[in-house]
């Protein structure tokens, strides 16, 4: 009896010194301290956790959220499980003081996203479980923490309709990615061979009409069986990986449907060169700003990518004037002179590419004549063109609506012709683009503006300026839009340093020394005549006795 109690006692006081929970076990034989606290009931973390255990299991339990100060001072935890708790919560830094954990166990719960400060401070992870869950969204830095070490990432079984692949690509230690069982419809050209470590790829039963080659051969072990593949020459790469016994079935085009991609000749995986079924402008014809859309149609297999080229050959990207939608089209929101001519609708494919031509007319703002009502109207020149004078207050014909004058550096003055032929005008607005990028800046002046100077400009820069009157019929009637005119113009680049001519500030800095100097000279010479005359009013001032004594007693006679 005395033999049986006296582990007994030696087992409780282990126990007592590690604090273990209630309902928990602490193996005393264990080499390092260890709770395990599966399937327990329990439906919360508990409180009386020894902080400095190195494994805590807490799988199969109740536990709905974890807190910010659950696992708090458990610097020395290596290995934590919370897997099957039904877990909806997790705090923002609710691990960030498990700087040494290295595997963490989160399947099985009901997490419906991931955001950036949930997985903070998780520094050594190299395997994290995230599997069976509700995962609809993962913002990308939820894994900023353990980029550069964690080796086995796991989202299989979720709800994910896309990846935060930039972040995944950043992996560089990661070996397994196991993404099976998801919505995604998309793999990034290039995001698994930013992956130079990666030996096991998942993709199974997800959404995926299309994949990206794999680096290899040797490259890492794919699955892809059960999406809804289309078979073309895009897939020629998985083809001949392809062998007996693989998973991955076509599902479009109809002849292909339903065969495994490795039982299908490569010669049957074709691609279609694009053509374009139309491209127009609606409408054909306006004037300069206002809004006009470009469309574009065009078929293939695999489907084009469609980009626009402008009048002057250059790619049209998004920006504050020009928009192209997901769907290929090109929005100018506001139309300039520089619009006037022919856009390129580009399609290109695996195949090939294709080319077609839009013609696009934009007409410059009619001018009233004189100062009447505004019912003869002539069309001016173009209003896009800079112009260094033009301060007149009428207008006659064939001068432009908007004008760009005294351009420097860093201003402009925009000068803008009398509009006595629209009543009730209540403001003007110019709209031009940022110096920082292409959004748009707008600035509201008084109905008696005639012009205004920008003073927030870069050098060596290009603007497509707008100026537009709001006006209203009525009192009570919403203000209207009309626009007068756009100019597009360019400030002048830096000067070189050999021409630049002294700056101001400069100038007046060189005046200031030399005034100093002067007056500083000035005092100076005061100071030396004042002085002097002070040295001589003293000799005058000495007796003639002490003079002749001296003298005599030098030269030793008188």
């Amino acid at each position: 009896m005395a033999k049986l109690l006296v582990p007994l006692v030696m087992l409780g006081a282990v126990a007592g010194s590690h604090r273990c929970p209630p309902r928990c076990l602490c193996p005393a034989a264990a080499p390092n301290p260890t709770l395990l606290c599966a399937r327990t009931g329990l439906l919360a973390v508990p409180p009386t956790l020894d902080r400095a255990a190195v494994e805590l299991r807490l799988a199969d339990n109740f536990i709905g959220a974890v807190g910010r100060s659950d696992f708090a001072n458990m610097s020395s935890l290596v290995h934590l499980t919370l897997s099957r708790n039904g877990l909806r919560r997790l705090a923002p830094g609710a691990f960030a003081d498990l700087r040494a954990l290295r595997a963490l166990h989160l399947d099985g719960n009901r997490l419906p996203a991931l955001s950036g400060a949930q997985l903070r401070g998780l520094a050594s992870l190299r395997h994290l479980i995230l599997a069976n869950n509700q995962l609809a969204a993962i913002e990308p830095a939820a894994f900023a923490a353990f980029a550069a070490t964690v080796e086995d990432l796991d989202l299989s079984h979720n709800n994910l309709p896309a990846l935060p692949w930039e972040a995944v690509a950043g992996m560089a230690s990661l070996a397994t990615l196991t993404l099976d069982h998801n919505l995604l419809e998309r793999v990034p050209a290039g995001a698994v061979a930013r992956l130079p470590r990666l030996a096991r790829l998942d993709l199974t039963a997800n959404r995926l009409r299309a994949l990206p080659p794999v680096p290899g051969p040797p490259g890492p072990s794919l699955a892809a069986g059960g999406n809804p593949l289309h078979c073309n020459c895009e897939l020629l790469w998985l083809r001949r990986l392809a062998r007996p016994g693989r998973l991955e079935s076509c599902a479009s085009p109809p002849p292909l449907a339903g065969r495994l991609l490795w039982a299908v000749p490569e010669e049957e995986l074709a691609c279609r060169a694009p053509a374009i079924a139309g491209a127009a402008a609606d409408p054909a014809a306006v004037l300069e700003g206002q809004p006009l859309r470009l469309g574009c149609a065009a078929a293939g297999d695999p489907p084009p990518a469609l980009h626009w080229l402008g009048p002057d050959g250059r790619l049209v990207q998004n920006g504050s004037r020009r928009a192209v939608g997901a769907d290929g089209s090109l929005e100018l929101r506001v139309a300039t002179l520089g619009d006037h001519g022919a856009f390129t609708c580009v399609a290109s494919n695996a195949a090939g590419e294709a080319a077609a031509r839009v013609q696009v007319a934009v007409l410059p703002l009619p001018v009233p004549r004189g100062d009447g009502d505004g019912e003869g109207e002539a069309g001016p020149g173009p209003s896009d063109m800079a112009r260094a004078g033009g301060n007149e207050s009428r207008a006659t014909a064939g001068e432009r609506r908007v004008v760009a004058a005294e351009l420097t550096g860093s201003s402009a003055r925009i000068r803008w012709l009398p509009q006595r032929h629209l009543p009730g005008i209540r403001m003007f607005q110019i709209q031009y683009n940022s110096s920082l990028d292409d959004s748009l800046v707008y600035r509201l002046l008084p109905p008696s503006s005639r012009s205004f100077v920008l003073r927030d400009l870069a050098a060596g820069r290009q603007y497509d300026l707008c100026v537009s009157a709001l006006y209203a019929e009525g009192a009570a009637a919403l203000p209207t839009p009309r626009a007068l005119g756009c100019v597009r113009f360019a400030t002048p680049g830096e000067a070189p340093a050999c021409a630049a001519l002294p700056r101001p500030h400069f100038l007046g800095g060189t005046v200031i020394i030399v005034i100093g100097a002067a007056i500083a000279a000035s005092v100076l010479v005061f100071i030396l005549i004042l002085t002097a005359r002070y040295k001589a009013a003293a000799a005058a001032r000495r007796p003639p006795a002490a003079v002749a004594s001296v003298c005599s007693q030098t030269n030793g006679t008188h």
